[in-house]
């Protein structure tokens, strides 16, 4: 036994090499072949399912991981048709289209596929259960799904749900489907109660009644034969019930060896003659033996399976010739029924039943019958019930001459020719049978099959070229039948009209080539006689015996065919190398070689002219050669009973001289075991036609591969004529396509200059426009700044007018006040002008201390511009302090405080000048620089303008003293009133200035001082206008120091503002030293 693992292959060989079938015990089935699958690791993959198609020579295999394999024996090949991902749970081929099958997966879905193209042909859903089994109808329309709990009918036209059949929660669904060749359906229950339903209309025809008597047995298996008439049905006992359904009666009861305890699956086997009423029934037990028995005599046939190898399913062909079983393991055995249905395929005997009288309405209660276990052998049918038959018996003297018409099956030829004359032709059901019979084949399957694994034979490879068929497989099965032939007699390989005799027994038996093979060689043994005596002409022996047969009974018809000149090559010869296929149809031909096989092999040479002078009528009318022709290779208008019955009148009205069975031998069946030797040929021209075809078949070859050399070296010559044309052609194109793409690059650098040109001149015109608008806006900016600076210049012009003015009101107040007091004063002078002269010595060395202080201040203030903005204005509000105490120390303590008012004005004044500096002077470290710089060249120029003033002084003092009294008060009082208070910004910068001047000159200041003391210590009235003069003339000096200084200050802060607006952003740490300087 040969064991094929396909292990992960997606197609490859069933077997390597196939087993062939010897006569074994019919007890025994062979197994061809064992077929595993295992995965990683040697683990098997069990195979669940298994399903046959229509014609039993391909089924379909699921296993656990939801691949499903096509096995094609006849060919020998497997092949994955579908990756599904779940176990499949049932599988069945849709029976109106070959290539589509159904797959119930675990996921209670039931999905189509289609095998040759891979693709889901539809899915359908609606099971809440897993899906047990799928019935296809006998029409392939309509499919039945079955779970434990409802079914559905489904139309495989358009995969939508027709109907579904729900049940009650306590019971439970068996099973439900189809009954072949009818619109019936069947569903069996789990309380045993069986229901037919009409599939149309869904109306409930009958219900089996349910045994009482007998022990319930819950129904788990069931099978129905061929012809729809019978039902099997078994469950947990060893009891089987044989219903019929016509009647609707049980029928039989049959009780099973004591080894089976509970039945798991039923099949019927299909035989050849039992017209569909299948008799031998499969019965696969719970120990995993499938065991055949014989319904009608009870008696065991033969089993499949053992303990140790167990059968857990099982799948039957339609036609029988193979099982196959899922063994307990998860392998599949494919089993070859060839040796048992040889037994079983035997035709019964003829036989005369006897009808004994008896009542119509038979007892069937004891109609249980037990198995027992016999040798197989072909049982009489018997009614079984009280059924008496007898047996026609033949007279004692004629048994010795009907020796000669017994046939091997047990048929005699006498009867079948009775039959066949009864009725011009043989039952269809039995004509295969009955030909097997009269033709007396061998069945040698050993010689057979060492002629087919020789393989084909070289003379028919091209056979499609010369016969194109549509159908593949009769193709095939044509080309096995005369490789075949050709192996066997080397003159087969060189008839070229052996195919169009072999044709019509191929399409005949296409589903069993050897028994095609015999019955072809069988024909040409006998019916084939002399026909290659004149090899390779035709046999012109035959046709001219035939042609005088001919003569004899048609002369007029000969002699209108010879004036015409047609030979018997041409009316005859089409007939007969076609064996009337060509001018028959298949009904036709059938029934006359009913009649050819069962007469003499001359018949067939008799049947030829019987045919001839059958169509006189329209010969008569022909007289061209191609009508002749046309008419002899087309089907005409023809009663094949009268033809027949003319065969038979030729037959037997033929004189012995001309007849041809004067010159044919006798019927002479195939030897058994071999094949007979066949060599009535002329076997030099046979093999001499051999040599040449094998020396032409080998010039062929050579010539074929000189052939595809040259055709190879012409293909390349073409392909390189072709490449350099392409090339030549590409660099015509590559340089016409440079030259034009240098036109269109040289016109595009033309546009680009001019585009270029116009831009440069599109430039310079907005460079025209933007220098003209940019001057305007330069313009109108410096216009609207010198605006802005002549309104800022007029408004502290109006300012400084507005201050000059109030503080000429002031001093003219403030002297009116001192003109009211001067009597006042005049008591203290001496002792004030004392004082003062203390005071003033003091005053002088505590500035002189301060100015130097503030100088080295103002040094390190040029290291850092916050320490020097720091120190300055401490040192400007400590000499505005000092100045103020100096000043005050003269004047009366009303006018220290409204001076010191003055002065809180001008210093909340200068706090907001100072703020608004602050933010003017976010800059770098350089305008900083520049400011201490500014400010150290003001000082400087204050100094000088000190040293002026000290020697103008000087200059007056001198000039003082000379003149006269009246002349120096008019003089005072004329600069009186241009005195006022002093701002605090420009006071600071000229106390900076004095301070300068007084750290660099101090005797010239003390001296001044005692000059203005010794005006003060006089008494007369020109004593007093002396003293007004003195301190009017220091402030006068004061004030025009300030106005400069304020322009100079006023020319800074435009300065600053302009570079201000320029650089918005300053550092916060800029900004926290302003403000710790303000």
């Amino acid at each position: 036994m040969e064991v094929t693992d396909i292990g992960n292959k997606e197609e490859g060989k069933i077997w390597l090499r196939k087993p062939t079938p010897g006569r074994r015990s019919p007890a025994l089935l062979r197994v061809l072949v064992t077929v595993v699958r295992t995965a990683q690791q040697t683990k098997t993959v069990r195979f669940l399912h298994v399903a046959f198609d229509t014609t039993g020579d391909c089924f379909l295999a699921g296993d656990r991981h939801g691949n499903i394999y096509l096995f094609d024996i006849s060919r020998n090949r497997f092949r994955l048709v579908q990756k599904t991902g779940q176990a499949c749970t049932a599988i069945a081929f849709s029976l109106r289209r070959t290539t589509e099958f159904l797959v119930a997966l675990a996921d209670y879905s039931i999905k189509c596929f289609d095998k040759d193209t891979k693709q889901l042909v539809s899915w359908m859903r609606g099971h809440e259960g897993a899906v047990s089994s799928i019935s296809v109808h006998s029409s392939g329309r309509y499919a039945i799904t079955t779970s434990s709990d409802t079914a559905q009918l489904w139309d495989l036209d358009t995969f939508q749900r027709k109907r579904k059949l729900n049940i009650r929660q306590s019971v439970s669904i068996q099973k439900v489907f189809f009954l072949p060749l009818s619109n019936t359906i069947l569903s069996c229950f789990s309380d045993d109660s069986i229901f037919a339903w009409e599939s149309d209309t869904l109306f409930c025809k009958y219900q089996l009644p349910v045994p009482d008597s007998e022990p319930r047995i819950s129904y788990k298996a069931f099978a129905v034969t061929r012809n729809g008439k019978s039902l099997a049905a078994g469950g947990r006992s060893n009891l089987l019930h044989l219903w019929c359904l016509e009647s609707q009666q049980l029928v039989r009861v049959i009780q099973m060896p004591t080894q089976v305890r509970s039945v798991r699956q039923l099949e019927f086997l299909s035989e050849s003659f039992d017209g569909g009423a299948s008799q031998t029934l499969g019965v696969l037990s719970q120990d995993g033996v499938m065991r055949f028995v014989n319904i009608l005599t009870c008696k065991l046939l033969f089993h499949m399976g053992s303990v140790d190898e167990a059968i857990t399913a099982v799948a039957v062909g339609p036609n029988s010739r193979h099982i196959v079983a899922i063994m307990d393991n998860g392998s599949i055995n494919i089993y070859s029924m060839q040796s048992v249905t040889q037994e079983l395929n035997k035709p019964p005997p003829f036989k005369v039943a006897v009808v004994s009288g008896g009542e119509a309405d038979q007892d069937f209660s004891n109609i249980k019958i037990k198995v027992k276990s016999e040798k197989i052998q072909r049982p009489a049918k018997s009614s079984g019930r009280g059924t008496k038959v007898k047996t026609l018996r033949p007279p004692a003297g004629s048994a010795a001459d009907d020796k000669e018409n017994e046939l091997p099956s047990g048929l005699n030829k006498k009867r079948l020719l009775a039959l066949l004359k009864a009725f011009g032709e043989f039952p269809a059901k039995y004509r295969m049978f009955v030909w097997r019979s009269l033709l007396c084949l061998p069945e040698n399957y050993a010689a057979y099959s060492s002629l087919t694994d020789k393989g084909l034979h070289s003379a028919f490879l091209t056979l499609h070229d010369k016969y194109p068929i549509k159908s593949l497989k009769l193709q095939r099965g044509l080309q096995r039948v005369l490789s075949a032939l050709a192996h066997w007699a080397a003159i087969f390989a060189e008839v070229e009209y052996l195919p169009l005799v072999a044709f019509p027994f191929v399409k005949l038996f296409q589903n069993n080539p050897m028994l095609c093979f015999e019955v072809v060689a069988t024909v040409i043994v006998n019916w084939c006689q002399h026909w290659f005596e004149y090899f390779p002409n035709p046999p012109l022996n035959i046709l001219s015996r035939v042609e005088n047969v001919l003569a004899h009974h048609d002369k007029e018809l000969l002699q209108h065919l010879v004036d015409c000149g047609i030979s018997s090559q041409l009316y005859l010869w089409p007939l007969l190398e076609t064996l009337f296929s060509e001018v028959l149809t298949r009904d036709e031909w059938l029934r006359l070689f009913d009649n050819i096989f069962s007469n003499h092999p001359s018949f067939l040479l008799m049947a030829c002219v019987a045919y001839v002078i059958s169509c006189r009528e329209p010969l008569l009318l022909c007289s061209q050669k191609k009508d002749f022709e046309y008419f002899f290779h087309h089907r005409n208008n023809l009663d094949v009973g009268a033809m027949i019955k003319e065969a038979y009148r030729i037959m037997c009205s033929t004189p012995a001289d001309i007849h041809p069975q004067t010159m044919l031998s006798d019927f002479t069946p195939l030897t058994s075991g071999q094949y007979p030797v066949f060599n009535q040929y002329p076997e030099f021209i046979v093999e001499y036609q051999s040599r040449e075809r094998e020396r032409i078949r080998l010039q062929e070859m050579e010539y074929i591969k000189e052939r595809q050399e040259l055709s190879a070296l012409r293909a390349d010559f073409v392909l390189r004529q072709a490449e350099e044309k392409a090339y030549f052609a590409q660099q015509e194109l590559l340089q016409k396509a440079e030259e034009q793409r240098r036109n269109i690059l040289a016109q595009e650098e033309e546009k680009l200059a001019q585009q270029r040109k116009k831009l440069a001149a599109m430039k310079r015109e907005l460079k025209v426009k933007e220098l003209h608008l940019l001057d305007a806006t330069r313009r109108r900016f410096l216009k609207q700044q010198q605006e802005l600076q002549a309104s800022q210049i007029q408004r502290l012009d109006q300012e400084i007018s507005w201050k000059m003015d109030l503080r000429e009101q002031e001093t003219a107040a403030a002297v009116q006040d001192l003109e009211v007091r001067q009597m006042e004063l005049e008591a203290q002078r001496k002792q004030l002008e004392q004082d003062l002269l203390k005071e003033q010595k003091r005053f002088g060395l505590e500035v002189e201390e301060e100015v130097q202080l503030k100088m080295r201040e103002a040094e390190r203030a040029e290291e850092s511009y916050s320490e020097m903005l720091h120190n300055t204005e401490k040192n400007l509000q400590a000499l505005e302090e000092s100045l103020a105490e100096a000043h005050q120390l003269g004047m009366e303590s009303d006018w220290q405080r409204e001076v010191l008012d003055r002065l809180q004005r001008v210093d909340a004044e200068q706090e907001r000048k100072r703020e608004r500096l602050a933010q003017l002077q976010r800059q770098t470290l350089a305008e900083e620089e520049r400011l201490a710089y500014t400010m150290r060249e003001v000082g400087g120029r204050k100094r000088d303008e000190a040293a002026s003033i000290r020697s103008q002084l000087q200059e007056q003092r001198a000039a003082w003293s000379t003149a006269e009294p009246g002349v120096r008060q008019r003089k005072t009082q004329s600069q009186c009133p241009s005195q006022g208070p002093l701002p605090r910004p420009a006071a600071s910068v000229a106390a900076k200035g004095v301070n300068t001047a007084v750290g660099g000159c101090g005797a010239p200041i003390q001296r001044q001082a005692g000059a203005t003391m010794v005006c003060l210590n006089s008494s007369s009235p020109s004593g007093s206008t002396s003293t007004n003069f003195s301190l009017d003339r220091g402030r006068a000096h004061l004030d025009s120091s300030e106005r400069e200084l304020l322009k100079e200050i006023r020319e800074l802060r435009q300065k600053l503002a302009a570079r201000a607006r320029e650089t918005c952003s300053a550092s916060s740490q800029s900004v926290h030293t302003l403000s710790s300087v303000s």
